[in-house]
């Protein structure tokens, strides 16, 4: 990481935060489907996790909601008349079409992109490549929105490449930097890339729950990125710990510059990955394994751990960002005790509340992108989206101001939702100095 500063582009929660139970192997999202929902209170939960990272040292950056409900989809899926007749159309029967074209999983900004950064690419520029989460499709409607909110902010084509989102097939499917690992000694770097299916395999084995991450697709960000063969690790995740619930990498596995803390349903042939990072980081790598007999995967999946954020602190050690849910449990709290006494450089753990992300299945580390810049590439962003108290404070006012208290699934059909969603994000766009990057912004 030497020249480099890692920020944390947090996704806002948005404000038609609901409880739909949309994805399939997500646990949590599941248990908690139908219940009414706080938009407010989950969006200022999120932002009082970065004001923590703030306060700590680390660089923190926002990243804006998408617009939903998403009219224009279902404009596409033959819902006509004006946007109120959409909606009300939309709702008629299950609803279902409705509550998927209004999610706010944008939120969470693992999935929104893999980022290289520029001392590893192969021009020398920072590469963002969209992810099309293309297994489940209230998450595939993301990228377009994704892809101009990035442009928007990394503009510089001097210092950045953003890349469209691969091609939205089952063979390309990509999740983002949620199945993505960065690792860094001053012996070597590592990209790491959890992948659970080969895209291409006519015959994809029966599963309990979804493969989302294809080779292919791992290969595809990597070569767009400019990455080196030496550089480029991909590893199969372990279907055994997908199974479990782990649909993303970094639900069993969280890794920060020399140091990578996971459980042994992470990845298949653990024991061979770890022996590989440590040939090629070296002697001060280090990493710590839970096992199922320590920490079960079922406990691991309920309370988060490893979904954790892991960020380096300005004195040089390391702090686990963790959900309050992961103190809750004792298998987990000695787990975590365990990592803070071992020879590592984790110094701590503070403990977040953010329950109403982990009520739709995303922790603290679902909510950011990693995006580690050099002091000139933060220069080159215009866009107001690094935090200080004043933008805390501004953001907090902003939320209060614009966001429901309670949201049904029923409230998603009100019209008056759709006018005080984009109301609000015309005014962020202001507050960010975004531009104009919504499609309904257009003339």
């Amino acid at each position: 990481m030497r020249g480099l500063r890692e920020f944390n582009f947090d996704g806002l929660v948005g404000p038609t935060h609901n409880y739909a139970g949309l994805s399939r192997g997500n646990l949590a999202s599941a248990r908690h489907v139908g219940k009414v929902s706080n938009p407010r209170a989950a969006a200022l939960q999120g932002l009082e996790k970065m004001r923590l990272l703030m306060r700590l040292g680390v660089g923190q950056a926002v990243l804006p909601p998408a617009p939903r409900p998403d009219v224009a989809t279902l404009r596409r899926l033959g819902f006509g008349g004006s946007d109120a007749d959409v909606l009300a159309n939309a709702a008629r029967g299950d609803g279902h079409l409705l509550r998927v074209t209004s999610s706010a999983s944008a939120m969470w900004t693992a999935n929104a992109a893999t980022v290289v950064p520029s001392p590893d690419s192969g021009d020398g520029r920072a590469h963002f490549t969209v992810a099309n989460l293309s297994t489940m499709f209230h998450r595939s409607l993301e990228a377009t929105t994704t892809h101009a909110v990035l442009r928007a902010i990394f503009a510089d084509e001097a210092h950045f490449a953003v890349h469209q989102a691969l091609p939205g097939t089952t063979q390309l499917s990509d999740e983002g930097a949620a199945n993505h690992t960065r690792l860094a000694t001053e012996q070597g770097t590592v990209h790491l890339f959890g992948w659970g299916k080969l895209g291409f395999d006519a015959e994809e084995p029966a599963a309990r729950f979804p493969r989302r991450q294809t080779l292919e697709a791992s290969t595809a960000v990597a070569r767009l990125s400019g990455l080196s063969d030496a550089l480029f690790l991909p590893w199969q995740q372990s279907p055994v710990g997908i199974d479990a619930g782990g649909f993303h990498t970094d639900v069993l596995a969280v890794g920060n510059e020399s140091f990578l803390m996971l459980h042994e349903h992470a990845f298949v042939h653990h024991r061979d990955l770890l022996a590989v990072l440590r040939e090629k980081l070296g002697p001060t790598f280090r990493a710590v394994l839970a096992t199922e007999s320590e920490l079960s995967a079922a406990d691991a999946v309920a309370c988060y751990p490893f979904n954790s954020q892991l960020v380096t602190l300005p004195g040089g050690s390391m702090a686990v960002i963790a959900p309050s849910e992961a103190f809750e449990s004792e298998p987990t709290r000695r787990f975590f005790d365990r990592v803070v006494a071992e020879d590592n450089p984790v110094a701590g753990v503070h403990y977040v509340d953010v329950n109403a992300s982990m009520c739709n299945g995303g922790g603290p580390a679902c909510l950011r992108l990693r995006v580690a810049l050099t002091d000139e590439e933060c220069h080159a962003i215009g866009a107001r989206v690094f935090l200080d108290e004043p933008g805390c404070d501004a953001l907090a006012a902003w939320i209060t101001k614009h966001y429901r208290d309670r949201l049904s699934g029923d409230d998603l059909a009100d019209p008056a939702l759709l006018v005080e969603t984009r109301t609000a994000l015309d005014d962020l766009t202001t507050l960010l100095a975004l531009g104009s990057p919504y499609d309904f912004q257009k003339p």
